[in-house]
């Protein structure tokens, strides 16, 4: 079957989709309980999601991210890995290919003007080594602020909802203005019980 979220092809008897970790095992069961006089919801499909404008799939991207409790600060930490890890690709391509060439080059078969071309390829890795340093550039110092006004707006939310959802206090009753009656409030209440009669 299809996972519903991700679109994925995914076994019938799994019970999460293995990438997004949607439960299939309740739309299974969706599809199963459906009646046929039901209508079909087209903005539940993923034809709706070619419609949605930029601003409307980032902010489902953002949501579906919070619920699996990715946090800016975990892709900021993510970005420098990869940084990390494509800057040192870079790095052992270029040096392999600088080898790699020089080998050719020393081993006499190669005609003059094929040889400085040979001794320059090595530059290539330097593609991935500048991408990598960008990479780790971007993780420390951008996504870093963004990170930190993303946690002030959480902090600005949770303080606002905070205020929201404390119970009002009223101030403590004054009971001395009222005039005390004679009278119980319970006066009338009982007088059935005190009658002979046969019950009802």
């Amino acid at each position: 079957m299809f996972c519903p979220q991700c679109g994925s092809q995914q076994s019938d008897d799994l019970k999460f989709c293995k990438l997004c970790g949607a439960n299939l095992q309740a739309v299974l069961h969706a599809m199963a309980t459906r009646e046929t006089g039901e209508k079909f919801d087209w903005s539940k499909t993923w034809v709706a999601e070619m419609f949605l404008s930029e601003g409307e799939r980032e902010r489902r991207k953002e949501e579906l991210e919070r619920q699996r409790g990715i946090t800016p600060d975990m892709k900021r930490y993510r970005e420098i890995k990869a940084g990390v890890i494509t800057s040192c690709i870079g790095l052992g391509v270029a040096i392999f290919l600088y080898v790699l060439m020089q080998g050719i080059i020393l081993s006499g078969n190669v005609p003059p003007g094929a040889a400085e071309i040979l001794r320059r390829i090595w530059v290539a890795g330097t593609i991935p080594l500048f991408i990598g340093i960008a990479l780790i550039i971007n993780g420390l110092f951008v996504s870093k602020r963004v990170a930190e006004i993303t946690r002030q707006g959480s902090q600005t939310g949770s303080n606002i909802s905070g205020r929201e959802t404390e119970p009002h206090s009223l101030p403590a009753a004054d009971t001395s203005e009222f005039i005390p009656s004679g009278v119980s409030v319970t006066e009338e209440t009982t007088k059935h019980l005190r009658s002979t009669g046969p019950k009802q």
